[in-house]
């Protein structure tokens, strides 16, 4: 799981390409900060500590060795890929990210040591290999190994997931909106109804879910990141502005604070009677404000049921 070293290593070397990326699009250095963690987590924050180039550590992070039945899109295994135009070229890539990715990275180890695996995914930010059947180049030509190149990638994956559920439109988004966008980035689509708990999820041996949804990761990584700053001089609060932030004060006996604005969201902790809290954003959701308090030692965002809230006099929001 990467870290906020993690994840300050990630803006220090790539957040000037990221804001000029961006810019002009509802986009944030955050989000883009999050898939890398989500995608590529297993891989670059262990890369980072050996002695590899910048260069090399990108052109490492590879993944994703799941083939048949656990596979639906092209190629489902090694036949398949054989099969296409320049098969045999994309394999023997393929094949060779893996074997090398592999001596870095002990959980690709076993995958590595069967002939007939090899990577689906390329790029700090998971480019699939089903697209190599429109754009063989990209892969035969291991573009994904520089950054702007799986960075424009990404964008474009999610500009496109973002006019598919009806965001298109908007200027701007928010935390909760674009995790939305990010599942829809990792399924293809965005079912409301199931808010954050959608997406890839870790399951044990016996197919039980064992760990956070897509959604749910992405959003507290994103929240985890605002804490985090490029330069190493530390951490700054997250979110908003709380000098000018509306400030709510807790009414109930005990209020949960939630991963998500539903009751089915995970209960991170239950916030005290008179417990105060800052608004992330103007509006409610599902009865529901997205918030952000100290507590305990920890700084802490989600989601408090909006009827046990109360402002405090003399605060805007």
């Amino acid at each position: 799981m990467p870290t906020t070293s993690d994840m300050r290593w990630f803006k220090t070397n790539f957040q000037d390409k990221i804001n000029a990326a961006i810019a002009g699009t509802p986009f944030t250095l955050d989000l883009m900060t999050a898939l890398a963690c989500q995608e590529t987590g297993e891989i670059w924050p262990i890369l980072r500590k050996t002695d590899l180039s910048l260069d090399r550590i990108l052109a490492l992070c590879v993944g994703d060795t799941l083939d048949a039945p656990n596979r639906s899109a092209f190629p489902k295994n090694k036949a398949a890929l054989l099969a296409e135009n320049r098969g045999q070229e994309m394999f023997e890539i393929a094949r060779q990210a893996l074997v090398e990715m592999a001596q870095f990275i002990d959980s690709y180890k076993g995958a590595a040591s069967n002939p007939n695996k090899f990577c689906h995914g390329y790029g700090m930010f998971q480019f699939d290999l089903q697209f190599f059947k429109t754009e063989p180049d990209y892969f035969l030509e291991k573009r994904y190994a520089k950054f702007d190149e799986t960075l424009g990638k990404a964008l474009g994956e999610l500009e496109s997931a973002r006019k598919k559920i009806g965001l298109g439109n908007k200027a701007g988004l928010s935390d909760l909106e674009l995790c939305h966008v990010a599942i829809a980035y990792n399924t293809g689509h965005f079912n409301p109804a199931k808010g954050l708990k959608q997406g890839f999820a870790p399951k044990d041996k016996h197919g039980n879910i064992i760990g956070p949804f897509y959604g749910e990761q992405i959003l507290d990584f994103i929240q985890k990141s605002k804490t985090v700053t490029a330069d190493g001089s530390g951490t700054t609060t997250p979110t908003s502005d709380t000098t000018t932030a509306a400030t709510f004060k807790v009414t109930a006996s005990g209020l949960n604070l939630r991963s998500e604005p539903s009751l089915q969201g995970t209960v991170k902790v239950t916030l005290p009677n008179g417990q105060r809290v800052r608004a992330v954003a103007e509006q409610v959701t599902n009865g529901f404000r997205e918030v952000e308090t100290d507590f305990q030692g920890q700084h802490l965002q989600g989601f408090c049921s909006a009827k046990f809230l109360v402002q405090v006099m003399g605060t805007t929001g």
